[in-house]
């Protein structure tokens, strides 16, 4: 499929690139997958390019927005971490992911390249002062694979007093706001009054169980809703 539109993009405006830039998002969040799906199965079995130059335009495509949070991103990202200057460092690392994760390797490469040559420099981090937070509330999945599990229990313990809630089984990133009740109502209380869950010692502090991940389409008249989120339509997927 990807040789296949390298050679003739899909409606003059689907390459190979832009194939990329539409697939990623559904690593980020399954409720994306029905149309993802519908949109290769129409290409590769029908021929059929129309699904995946919607896909594209719904998921892929940039626009003023896009552009605005990927501003904010770098800003925050160059500055906030110590990346490499070198080029030829991030050429030899991203050699080696290619060989383990040839999907995303490259295309998340050029996505962070602005650090390699941000006109200023790193910043130190911040000494927090744990003993004057409020408790904070953090939410992970046990399967995001792009803020992995042992991430979110590291800053549970990092900061002071906060509370983790655990997605079992989930693979989103971010997973409030996207129809789990049971992680919604911890939110909720959050945003009330400050109410955290406690837990008896482990790492979390609550956990609830992943909704099931979403099933094929079955009629082009499936609902607006059902293409993302309220969470990821706000911040966009690689947020």
């Amino acid at each position: 499929m990807r040789a296949a539109l390298k050679k003739d993009p899909a409606g003059g405006k689907v390459g190979a690139a832009e194939l990329e830039d539409t697939y990623l998002p559904g690593g980020y969040y399954n409720g994306y997958w029905p149309y993802l799906a519908e949109a290769f199965s129409a290409y590769v079995n029908e021929r059929d390019a129309e699904p995946l130059i919607e896909a594209y335009e719904n998921f892929g495509a940039g626009d003023a927005a896009g552009g605005n949070g990927y501003s904010v991103y770098t800003a925050v990202q160059c500055r906030d971490a110590a990346w490499p200057r070198d080029w030829r460092q991030w050429r030899k690392d991203h050699w080696e992911v290619y060989e383990r994760a040839p999907f995303m390797a490259w295309n998340n490469a050029w996505y962070n390249a602005p650090c390699a040559f941000w006109p200023a420099e790193s910043l130190h981090p911040e000494r927090v002062r744990n003993h004057k937070l409020p408790p904070a509330l953090l939410f992970q999945a046990t399967h995001d694979a792009a803020t992995p599990y042992q991430g979110g229990v590291t800053v549970h313990r990092l900061l002071a007093r906060s509370a983790l809630v655990v997605e079992s089984g989930g693979g989103n990133h971010g997973v409030t706001l996207s129809g789990n009740a049971c992680l919604d109502r911890h939110l909720a209380a959050y945003l009330a009054d400050g109410t955290v869950p406690r837990g008896s010692g482990g790492e979390a502090d609550a956990v609830c169980a992943a909704l099931p991940d979403p099933e094929p389409l079955t009629s082009k008249a499936a609902p607006t809703s059902a293409r993302g989120s309220t969470l990821h339509g706000l911040l966009g997927f690689r947020s």
